[in-house]
């Protein structure tokens, strides 16, 4: 088998998902207000931004309010809505692409923070966009095992850091139309933060059931989108172009393994742009309205992005509807999880 095998989770239900969101609205059109001084020396549009992403606004933290903090906070909301005790979790992943340190784990702070037991484990994982569905999948199978009972996934990401320094950066009297285009996704990011407790179906019936998925991996693209807190350089059309084609080779991979997602009910998708979007339903033939969108209020949040938007269309979604969860992640990596409620 090409790529990365299948795989169905036995026992696993999502108890509850929630969701954080930064207090700070920032439309784009003030973003294009910080750049006004190098649009109109590049002549380029004040308007592009929005009309290329459908990105409208995002979100930043106010003063005093830190990512590590929020997802404490969407950790204890997921908590109690799932009725599960601290000292029951078994482990605790952070999935944050967000850190101001390289060590300690930011899982360490969130730990302590929702004064989880000694005994449950607490660690990263880092995977770019991917990080809160490989946290799941990693959780799943844990508890599939035996080896622990339930566990908590978050994610908190603040954009306002990187987005600071691009402004920075591009309003340089020697930026370039290239510099603006490299670094436009960096425009597109958002703050916001995601809880998810996950624990054993048979013990929670009436709960959404984890039933698996497919991941795939596309490493020799590594390059199309680095990031760090000095910026995110990104080659847009690699990005979108390779992407679709790791997604692509995921889905019939899948589909030839047994799992058939053509006529779900819901397709929540990490949330990038109107273009990612739009590609990813005409490349593998989703139903457009069962497709949600949050990037044009919130941005993209990162790993965060998927998990609140499921957490939004949570609301709505009735026993018997089927969900399908799909990413692509700088690496590249794309990854497709089905639940269902």
């Amino acid at each position: 088998m090409n790529g990365n095998a299948t795989f169905r989770h036995n026992n696993v239900a999502l108890l509850s998902v929630n969701s954080v969101l930064a207090d700070q609205v920032l439309s784009s059109a003030e973003f294009d207000e910080r750049l006004a001084p190098s649009l109109k020396r590049l002549r380029l549009s004040k308007k592009l931004l929005e009309r290329v992403s459908g990105v409208a606004e995002r979100r930043w933290w106010s003063e005093g309010t830190t990512f590590d903090d929020a997802a404490v906070k969407a950790g204890k909301q997921a908590l109690e809505a799932s009725g599960i005790e601290p000292g029951q979790i078994g482990l605790l992943i952070n999935t944050s692409v967000t850190r101001r340190n390289l060590e300690p784990s930011v899982a360490s702070k969130i730990h302590h923070g929702l004064g989880l037991p000694s005994s449950a484990m607490n660690f990263d994982i880092a995977n770019a966009c991917l990080g809160f569905v490989n946290g799941m999948t990693l959780a799943a199978n844990m508890i599939d095992s035996g080896q622990i009972s339930y566990a908590l996934i978050v994610a908190g990401e603040d954009a306002q850091p990187t987005q600071e320094v691009t402004f920075q950066r591009l309003n340089d009297p020697n930026s370039t139309r290239e510099d603006y285009l490299r670094q436009f996704a960096t425009l597109t990011l958002g703050s916001g933060a995601a809880a998810a407790v996950i624990g054993p179906a048979d013990a929670h019936p009436g709960k959404p059931k984890i039933l698996g998925g497919v991941s795939r991996a596309g490493t020799a693209h590594h390059e199309l989108c680095v990031g760090g807190p000095a910026g995110m350089y990104t080659d847009s059309k690699g990005l979108l172009d390779n992407g679709l084609e790791l997604v692509v080779d995921a889905w019939d991979e899948a589909h030839a393994a047994g799992w058939n997602w053509t006529s779900m009910d819901r397709y929540v998708t990490h949330q990038v742009s109107k273009s990612y979007t739009n590609a990813i339903i005409k490349a593998v033939g989703l139903v457009r309205d069962r497709v949600p969108v949050t990037f044009p209020k919130w941005g993209n949040v990162g790993p965060a992005s998927l998990p609140m938007t499921l957490w939004q269309e949570a609301k709505t979604l009735k026993p018997g509807d089927r969900v399908l969860c799909m990413g692509v992640g700088s690496g590249l990596n794309t990854a497709m999880m089905e639940l269902a409620w």
